[in-house]
């Protein structure tokens, strides 16, 4: 008989490390990685200098909370906005800066986003975000979780950037296990620039016969066949 697979909150929050620090990277052209530790809390807190947070609900609910050192912030907003093509001069220098708290929601808003279509793919549920929310502050706010938690439990996790400035992952749900009943296979995402390539070498492959086709037409039009 089979041995059911069971997920657990660890597993969750392991796929939101892998959805931050894979995001991040990518958007930032730079190395966002995550302790192997995981450290257990009674509640979430938004803390200095930069906190970030977005509720989810579905399948199961709870929130996640990402705060930075002015540091930390600084340097992801600088790599982006880098790696967007952004001219050093336009940069902003001070993390209470506007454009930085647009930059790091719209990282969060990606990084759930990409946790989300795990979860759905992997755990065969679905979970929605709100849209989330970025403060700069200068003391500790507790943020409790606004939705019907009968057992939450809460996990905090140290991630660092490349110039080793650090910045915390803290995730609060309800305790919940996933069982697997039967197999089923995981369908990959499909690349947009694999598919794009896919199309440009179809148009390639079907231009030599169009143009013979074209061809043969004329040549029986003069023939007046």
């Amino acid at each position: 008989m089979k041995k059911n697979k069971t997920v657990t909150t660890e597993d969750i929050l392991l796929k939101l490390c892998q959805s931050v620090s894979t995001v991040l990277s990518s958007a930032t052209n730079s190395n966002i990685s995550y302790s192997a530790m995981v450290q257990k809390i009674t509640k979430t807190s938004l803390k200095p200098d930069f906190g970030c947070f977005v509720l989810f609900d579905g399948g199961f609910s709870g929130l996640v909370v990402i705060n930075f050192t002015s540091k930390a912030a600084l340097e992801v907003y600088t790599n982006y906005m880098r790696n967007m093509g952004m001219p050093e001069e336009e940069l902003a220098v001070l993390h209470t800066s506007d454009e930085v708290g647009d930059v790091l929601g719209e990282l969060m808003n990606q990084l759930v986003g990409d946790f989300t279509n795990k979860v759905r793919k992997e755990l065969q549920t679905n979970i929605t975000q709100n849209q989330p929310k970025m403060l700069s502050l200068n003391k500790q706010v507790n943020l409790s979780v606004d939705t019907n938690l009968d057992r939450p439990q809460a996990r905090r996790v140290t991630f660092s950037t490349d110039n080793n400035n650090i910045f915390y992952l803290e995730l609060a749900m309800d305790k919940t296990e996933f069982i697997q009943l039967e197999e089923f296979e995981i369908h990959e995402d499909e690349n947009p620039d694999d598919i794009l390539e896919q199309a440009q070498q179809g148009m390639q492959s079907s231009q030599p016969q169009q143009s013979t086709g074209g061809a043969a037409d004329d040549l029986l039009d003069e023939l007046g066949i």
